[in-house]
C-alpha cells in the first residue's frame, strides 16, 4: 500500500449499480451500470426492477472497473458497500455480493453509509477534506445540512428534509411540465432559457416562525405543488404553460432555499468550507448561486464533478479507504442492509 489502500467500492442503493476502485483518495476506475432507462415509463424508480437490474448488472461492472483500473480482484486490500440507506432490495444485492467478494479473497469488509459516501468522494478531486466542513447532500431522497469532523466516524447531522426532497421535487415537476425522467438535467436545461423571476413560489421553511423550529430543515412539497397548481391554472384558461419560465423560477426557489439554509449553518457554527455532494448538485444554477454567496461571506464551497454528484461506486470506495488509512475496524460478515442507516452511522 505504498500509495493508499487499494479499495474496491459497490453501490446499490437506488437505480445506478456503481462500482469503483481507488488507491489512497486517487481514483482509478469508476464504471455504472444504470436502470434509469427501465424505470423512465413508470416516472420514477421501481424498487422491484431496480433490485433485478442490480444482479444482472453486478459480476460484469465489477469485471469492468477491473479491466479499466487495470488491477486483479485478488489484488484489493479492501471491500467496501453502501449498506444503506436506500432500497431494502436494491441495498441487499449490493452487500451480498461484496460480502460474497470479501469472503472469497480474504478481504476486509466495511459497509459504510450512503450519505457520508457522498462527502467522502470530494477527495478523488480535491484532496483531503477541511476539517470540519459543513456538508450540504441533495439528492433524490435526500436533502441533508452535515456538520463533518471526521467523515469516517464524526458526522453530526444539523438539518433534514421533513417531506419531498429537492431531487424528488425535480422529478415531480418535470412529470408536471412534461418533461423525461429524472427531471433534475432537463429542468436545468429548460430553465437556461427561462426568467428565474417569472413567478414568485414559495420558499419553504423560511418564514420566522418556521425559522425557529426548523432553521435547518428543509420542505419542498409546497413548493412542488404550487407549481402543479400554477400549471393546471395556465392549462384551465387555455393558455399555454411557459415551461422554461417555470422550469426557471422553480429551480431559482430551490436553490434559495438550499444555499441559504447551507450558508447560514456554516456561519453560525464558524465553519469556512462548505462541500455540496448528492445528484442535485450537479445542477449549475446551485452551484453558481452557491458560489457567489458564500464568496461574499469568506465560505470557500467545494463540488464534486457532475458525474462524481450522482450516486457511483467511487465515492463508496473512497470512504473504504478512509476507513483502511484511519485503521477503523472492519465490518462483520453478518453485515446487514439498512434502508434507514442514519448518518450518524458511518461505517456499520
Amino acid at each position: 500500500m505504498t500509495d493508499g489502500p487499494l479499495v474496491l467500492g459497490i453501490e446499490t442503493s437506488c437505480d445506478e449499480t456503481g462500482v469503483g476502485i481507488v488507491r489512497g483518495n486517487t481514483l482509478l476506475a469508476d464504471a455504472v451500470a444504470s436502470s434509469v432507462e427501465e424505470h423512465a415509463r413508470f416516472g420514477g424508480v421501481v424498487p422491484e426492477v431496480a433490485s433485478r437490474a442490480h444482479l444482472e448488472a453486478m459480476v460484469p461492472t465489477i469485471e469492468r472497473a477491473c479491466d479499466s483500473a487495470g488491477v486483479r480482484l485478488h489484488e484489493v486490500d479492501a471491500v467496501a458497500v453502501t449498506s444503506g440507506p436506500g432500497l431494502a432490495g436494491a441495498l441487499l444485492v449490493g452487500v451480498a455480493a461484496a460480502k460474497a467478494l470479501a469472503f472469497g479473497l480474504g478481504k476486509p469488509l466495511y459497509g459504510v453509509n450512503h450519505l457520508a459516501a457522498h462527502v467522502a468522494v470530494d477527495q478523488l478531486e480535491h484532496g483531503p477534506l477541511p476539517e470540519p466542513c459543513l456538508a450540504l447532500l441533495v439528492s433524490g431522497g435526500h436533502s441533508s445540512l452535515l456538520r463533518v469532523a471526521d467523515v469516517s466516524g464524526d458526522v453530526d447531522p444539523m438539518g433534514a428534509t421533513i417531506d419531498d426532497a429537492a431531487g424528488e421535487a425535480f422529478d415531480k415537476v418535470a412529470r408536471v411540465l412534461g418533461l423525461p425522467f429524472p427531471g433534475g438535467p432537463h429542468i436545468d436545461k429548460a430553465a437556461r432559457e427561462g426568467d428565474t423571476v417569472a413567478i414568485d413560489f414559495p420558499r419553504g421553511l423560511t418564514s420566522r416562525r418556521d425559522l425557529e423550529r426548523h432553521r435547518f430543515d428543509f420542505s419542498f412539497s409546497g413548493l412542488k405543488t404550487a407549481v402543479a397548481r400554477w400549471v393546471e391554472a395556465k392549462e384551465r384558461s387555455g393558455e399555454s404553460v411557459p415551461v422554461a419560465d417555470v422550469a426557471a423560477s422553480f429551480q431559482e426557489a430551490v436553490c434559495d432555499v438550499l444555499v441559504r439554509k447551507a450558508l447560514d449553518a456554516a456561519s453560525s457554527e464558524g465553519i469556512d468550507d462548505l462541500l455540496i455532494g448528492g445528484g442535485v448538485a450537479a445542477n449549475s444554477r446551485l452551484r453558481a448561486m452557491a458560489e457567489s454567496r458564500a464568496e461574499g461571506l469568506g465560505i470557500r464551497v467545494r463540488v464534486p464533478r457532475p458525474g462524481l454528484c450522482t450516486d457511483n461506486g467511487a465515492m463508496v470506495a473512497a470512504l473504504g479507504s478512509e476507513m483502511v488509512t484511519r485503521g477503523r475496524t472492519p465490518s462483520a460478515f453478518d453485515l446487514p442492509a439498512d434502508s434507514s442507516l442514519p448518518v450518524t452511522d458511518v461505517l456499520a
